[in-house]
């Protein structure tokens, strides 16, 4: 069963982007503009985490906080634009289990979120992250790609990008979609830039195995197509 986050945002476009990004991610999520809705959501749907924008519309992220710990220990992670150090040291005081300052990547609420989850024991530590295919092992967890047997020295979004594409194989990516997934929402490179990465991973890889090979998808994108 997925587990639900709650996000409670009154920027729309950060509060879509989380709830796009968290959705990919395997998560149940729902999102509150202001702070009165996002205590109703927060009582009516009982999420197993929420991410709380400090300063809200109607009421402010303190007593959002405040109403939450009243009756529940749900795990608060605060999104706050502010950087000073006595904001961090009230939200901890007040309750809140970690911090997150904007702007932020999706990746690191991403591991944020899987962090506090673990510590609450709302998530299993060993969900391991490694692909394996015929003479090839990409191990996420090590950063290690290994072809035929041998460990080949691999950039990391080089291999992250490996493995976005490994684990749903025979799937079709975009550029975008792999920017996206790979590189963030906050990424404003080109998206030559995985075309560069492709043809660097291609070098490692050709000829390595007829069962699996990284393969264009002509005016759409990119795929790791599984023979065998």
């Amino acid at each position: 069963m997925a587990q639900k986050i709650l996000v409670i945002e009154d920027e729309a476009n950060i509060a879509d982007l989380l709830q796009l990004y968290l959705e990919k991610e395997g998560f149940e999520v729902q999102t509150a503009g202001d702070g009165v809705r996002g205590v109703e959501l927060f009582r009516s749907d009982r999420p197993d985490l929420v991410l709380l924008d400090i300063m809200l519309p109607v009421m402010d992220g303190w007593s959002v906080l405040k109403k939450i710990r009243e009756d529940a220990k749900t795990p608060v992670i605060l999104l706050t634009a502010k950087g000073e150090v006595e904001d961090k040291v009230t939200g901890l005081e007040q309750g809140a289990d970690d911090y997150i300052t904007k702007p932020f990547s999706t990746k690191e609420v991403v591991a944020r979120i899987h962090a506090v989850l673990r510590r609450y024991g709302l998530e299993e530590e060993n969900t391991e992250k490694k692909l394996t295919f015929d003479k090839l092992v990409i191990n996420l967890d090590a950063y290690e790609l290994t072809v035929d047997g041998k460990r080949v020295d691999t950039p990391p979004k080089e291999l992250e990008l490996l493995y976005r594409l490994a684990s749903a194989p025979n799937r079709v990516f975009t550029r975008n979609q792999l920017l996206d997934e790979v590189w963030g929402f906050d990424y404003f490179g080109d998206s030559r830039t995985v075309d560069v990465h492709i043809k660097r991973l291609r070098e490692k890889l050709e000829g390595v195995s007829d069962q699996w090979n990284l393969k264009t998808v002509w005016g759409v994108g990119y795929k790791f197509e599984v023979t065998a």
